[in-house]
């Protein structure tokens, strides 16, 4: 089983499932409406240190703050 890790640390093209969102309801329900969601598959498809990343999250291209990103926490999946 892959570790948990925030979708921060992953690394381009990498895919992953969300497993936890640490925030309060508010930032929950927020990354909800953009699809982020328990079970969902993610991709990181852009990430340079110190902007924001770009990711793609069912169908739709979203880019996340760093910090934002810290709060979602995804498993890798295998052979991305």
């Amino acid at each position: 089983m892959a570790e948990t890790i925030p979708l921060a640390m992953l690394q381009e093209n990498c895919e992953a499932i969300v497993v936890e969102i640490n925030g309060g309801m508010g930032l929950t329900r927020r990354l909800a409406e953009m699809g982020f969601t328990n079970g969902t598959r993610v991709k990181v498809l852009h990430s340079s240190p110190p902007g924001p990343i770009l990711v793609m999250v069912r169908g739709s291209r979203i880019a996340l703050g760093r910090g934002l990103a810290m709060k979602i926490f995804v498993n890798p999946v295998e052979g991305s």
